[in-house]
């Protein structure tokens, strides 16, 4: 059996032990932001590391869903184009400092591979600790004839029908009975005051979800680099889940716009103490949820 792992390492540790881990590049970034995470990992990486397109790596057959989970097969394809084994120890990371990595990291999770971290304050956090980057395209991995084989862990991922029969658990119980649904959008999206980013999709909220802004949970790293976001203490994570009402024993369900900051909340839960037994992510999201004619969306304004 393989050895556990910290979920979340630094930089120095990654520094330290480049050489027995696998690295993968987990950038993404909203369409309205211009921006091309591959060109970007290309420009600059961490020495070793491969890319993991976010929006390639997925279900295709969902067109009107951006990034879903991919069947465990080309998961485990995918794998062994990055030389990645069931056994391996891999390390995630991005620009943002604690953000999309924290998608890969569920999914990695999701696929029943546990040896997973994520670089606490991302590839800024390497820059600020002036380590050497990498420029171009990675060489080829070369494989063994051991495939990947994905393990899927059907716990930790909800679907539609799954989040619509919680709701009316919620509902029936007053939100006694049932998993919470916590929300990692913006508060100005959960409440319907602001629009979604997606044109004609309905901003609010799922009937007695909590509003638990991705944000709320990572911080800067320090008064000299602002824009190096880390992942809050445990204490510090549990005071912001318990503020806004969240029984942090009971099951939690994390959401989004499209499943990938419902993941940071799940990193945090994960890191704050949660039980992993009491956690899942819905897949979806909002985008999932909203595009349903027939689902009951709830507006605060």
């Amino acid at each position: 059996m393989s050895s556990p792992v910290s979920r979340l390492v630094s930089a120095p540790w990654l520094h330290d032990n480049l050489k027995s881990v696998k690295v993968l590049d987990c950038s993404w970034y909203l369409p309205f932001l211009n921006r091309n995470a591959k060109e970007e990992f290309v420009s600059s990486h961490i020495p070793g590391a491969r890319f993991f397109g976010i929006d390639e790596i997925k279900d295709f057959s969902k067109a009107d869903l951006p990034h879903m989970l991919p069947l465990p097969e080309f998961f485990g394809a995918s794998m062994d184009k990055f030389g990645i084994s069931n056994d391996d120890h891999v390390v995630v990371y991005d620009t943002a400092g604690v953000g999309p990595a924290c998608r890969v990291f569920w999914t990695l999770h999701a696929m029943g591979h546990d040896r997973v971290s994520v670089l606490d304050g991302g590839l800024p956090s390497w820059v600020a600790e002036k380590y050497a980057a990498e420029t171009g395209e990675p060489q080829a991995e070369v494989t063994g004839s051991k495939k990947y084989v994905a393990q899927p862990v059907g716990r930790l991922v909800c679907d539609y029908a799954d989040v619509v029969g919680n709701i009316e658990q919620l509902k029936v119980s007053g939100g006694k009975q049932g998993r919470q649904i916590v929300d990692a959008r913006p508060n100005g999206r959960f409440t319907g005051k602001d629009p979604e980013f997606r044109l004609g999709l309905s901003s609010g909220h799922m009937p007695h979800a909590i509003s638990v802004p991705f944000t709320e949970v990572t911080e800067a790293s320090d008064a000299a680099h602002p824009l190096v976001q880390k992942l809050k203490s445990p204490k510090d994570i549990r005071r912001v889940f318990e503020s806004r009402g969240v029984d942090l024993d009971r099951p939690i369900i994390a959401s989004c716009g499209s499943g990938v900051t419902a993941s940071i909340l799940y990193f945090a839960l994960l890191n704050a103490g949660v039980s992993p037994s009491n956690l899942a992510v819905y897949d979806g999201s909002w985008t999932e949820y909203a595009l349903n004619p027939y689902s009951e969306i709830v507006k605060d304004v």
